[in-house]
């Protein structure tokens, strides 16, 4: 006898072979459950028809047509995707509200013989559960702010301190895929998008979930918004009540560690320009040109150290007096090279061996 699918409402409890959402591409990419995987049962278009005519004709006709459509790609999936996995497969599967779409594909997994769990209530279960937790769980750690002005490497040193130490750390800028000021959208080869808020709110769960709350997490001085996305409130209120280190570094290291970082905005200087014309309204015309005429001349260390000293270091200086006034040391480093790096590291950190 084939098992019948069973149905949970705190999946995060369980442990699963895989998570299958069956929503359209779209529906993922605003928000998913981390590491799910899309096999959508109506892709977008599909969705739409069946709407279309569901408002326009009636539901008995969307129905046929909907799940002729849904017939046809599970049948893809089955073919494709599912040939391999063994007789201990074990899936959760989720769709909106938990309704047809996923009833459909955990319908024909069930009827092949495997063990299958819907989410009841689908993705609205799950993301009612991220809104509990996005407001309850940050206020459970204690915060160490890492401060600095832009190009003292706090990114860099936080990595170091994760890798070779092993410390709790909290890197909001990789989640939100960008660097935190108006140069730091992310590149692959092109501009790289941001998550959705949801999903930036999905990911950060996941890793405050990894966390000892027994263990300090170390923290970047970010603005409560990081391009497009905004910190949780919760969240925020704990980071600015946190002790501060602040971190300087000689600007002329500054200059180098960020033309090393930021080697696009080298290679594509309109890029570059047509992000500085946001400043124009603040500083001028003749500032703007002025760093025009050094972009263009090739002037690069003398393009960051002015834009540094003009609008990054008193901009910084501001939100840093403003957002966290709890500095509890100033700690200076000649560069950031590695046995800088670790002296720093075996001063904030000393009773945290290297990792070998």
């Amino acid at each position: 006898m084939t098992p019948s699918p069973t149905y949970t409402r705190q999946p995060w409890s369980e442990s699963y072979s895989e998570i299958i959402d069956v929503r359209s591409k779209s529906e993922f990419a605003q928000d998913h459950i981390p590491k799910a995987i899309n096999l959508p049962v109506l892709n977008d278009d599909e969705r739409a028809e069946v709407g279309t005519i569901y408002k326009q004709i009636n539901p008995f006709t969307a129905r046929k047509i909907g799940a002729a459509l849904v017939s046809k790609n599970i049948s893809q999936h089955l073919t494709e995707y599912f040939a391999t996995k063994d007789k201990n497969y074990r899936p959760l599967v989720y769709c909106w509200r938990g309704g047809q779409r996923s009833g459909s594909m955990a319908s024909v997994l069930s009827q092949i013989g495997w063990r299958v769990t819907l989410l009841e209530g689908g993705y609205k279960t799950y993301r009612a559960y991220v809104r509990q937790q996005i407001e309850d769980l940050p206020q459970k750690f204690t915060y160490q702010v890492l401060c600095g002005l832009t190009g003292s490497g706090k990114t860099h040193i936080l990595h170091q301190m994760r890798l070779t130490r092993g410390a709790q750390v909290l890197d909001l800028e990789a989640l939100a895929n960008h660097r935190g000021s108006l140069l730091g959208e992310e590149w692959q080869g092109k501009l790289s998008p941001q998550p959705s808020q949801k999903y930036f709110e999905s990911l950060l769960l996941e890793q405050l979930q990894n966390f000892n709350p027994h263990q300090p997490v170390w923290v970047e001085s970010e603005s409560q918004k990081i391009g497009n996305i905004y910190l949780p409130q919760f969240l925020w209120e704990k980071m600015k009540q946190a002790n501060c280190v602040e971190i300087q570094i000689p600007i002329a290291a500054r200059v180098k560690f960020l033309l090393e970082e930021y080697p696009h905005l080298v290679d594509r200087a309109d890029i570059l320009k047509w992000k500085l014309e946001k400043l124009k309204s603040r500083y001028g015309w003749d500032k703007l040109c002025h760093w025009y005429q050094l972009i263009d001349a090739g002037e690069w260390e003398l393009f960051v150290q002015d834009i540094l000293q003009y609008h990054y270091d008193p901009t910084y200086r501001q939100s840093i007096k403003r957002d966290f006034p709890k500095a509890e040391r100033v700690l200076s480093i000649p560069n950031l090279s590695d046995s800088s790096i670790d002296t720093l590291l075996d001063y904030l950190l000393p009773n945290f061996l290297a990792l070998t």
